[in-house]
């Protein structure tokens, strides 16, 4: 089976470089200008609750229905969210977090590490469940976040968690030839479904 782990859309707190998070940011009239209706139709969508992933999703497959999967939601970054590393040079509970290499509790919110197992979790479910139903391609749309978390604990080769964010309606597609033996995923090549910026003018 194929998985296409994306990431969605730009919006407005991406353009501002802003944490987004939990927050439930659409994507900008840019974001939506830039997607197209994807040249590949998965058997299954799953996606996280959040507006942005939601939106890119039907764009990018109107034709397969999407299932929610609450886990698949970005890290929750507490009072960072809405706001960029400039307006929090100086707040010492942002200084202490990136200290930390930003594996710490935010304030309010999750540690990297609960982040991670969370979504972990609930994207082995999604490929144990369309495993068994013999899927032959599937599309896991949500977050940076994610795809660092899941590539970072599954992919082959290994890299580290940040080595894995990919650009806005990028992602990686993988194969899952070594799932059941290895609990691992091969990762096949980069993928992005933005449209060329000839359209987007």
């Amino acid at each position: 089976m194929k998985i296409y782990l994306l990431r969605h859309g730009l919006t407005a707190y991406n353009k501002e470089k802003r944490y987004q998070g939990t927050r439930d940011i659409p994507l900008c009239d840019e974001g939506r200008r830039q997607l197209a209706p994807a040249p590949i139709c998965p058997d299954r969508v799953y996606v996280s609750p959040l507006v942005r992933a939601r939106e890119t999703a039907e764009i990018l497959f109107p034709h397969t229905p999407l299932t929610v999967v609450e886990d698949l939601r970005e890290m929750c970054f507490g009072i960072f969210e809405g706001r960029n590393y400039i307006e929090m040079e100086h707040d010492p509970d942002y200084i202490s977090w990136v200290g930390e290499d930003c594996t710490g509790r935010c304030p309010g919110g999750e540690t990297r590490g609960e982040f991670s197992d969370r979504s972990c979790a609930a994207f082995a479910r999604l490929v144990e469940e369309s495993l068994a139903a013999d899927c032959k391609e599937i599309a896991v749309m949500a977050h940076g976040g994610t795809q660092m978390a899941v590539m970072e604990r599954f992919a082959l080769p290994q890299k580290e968690y940040y080595h894995w964010c990919s650009g806005n309606a990028g992602g990686y597609l993988l194969d899952t030839t070594s799932w059941k033996s290895q609990g691992k995923l091969t990762l096949e090549g980069e993928v992005s479904f933005l449209v060329c910026p000839q359209a987007v003018t």
